[in-house]
């Protein structure tokens, strides 16, 4: 068995950088639902006419958490994407 020693303020800052890193890790995750604007900019579109057309016609997931709040479902979006895209020759 090996035993490893550390000084105190070095252990605390080890811990304190391990700390930063998974917290820095969990920031770059994107969220389930996001906004109007947030889905008109990841369908490059600009008009709320027809991201309400793809929400009505089914294409993409929404939730209506209040009366004037849409949300959409960001997977589902990518997956539209995805479920139009070409392959090439």
């Amino acid at each position: 068995m090996n035993v490893i020693t550390i000084e105190e303020e070095a252990f605390f800052k080890l811990v304190s950088i391990t700390i930063e890193r998974m917290q820095g890790d969990s920031k770059n995750e994107k969220p389930k639902w996001i906004g109007e604007d947030d889905a008109m900019k990841l369908l490059h579109i600009r008009s709320k006419t027809t991201l309400q057309k793809l929400r009505n016609e089914g294409k993409i997931r929404y939730s209506q958490p209040m009366h004037k709040v849409i949300l959409y479902d960001r997977e589902s979006i990518l997956q539209l994407i995805e479920d139009n895209a070409k392959d090439t020759f």
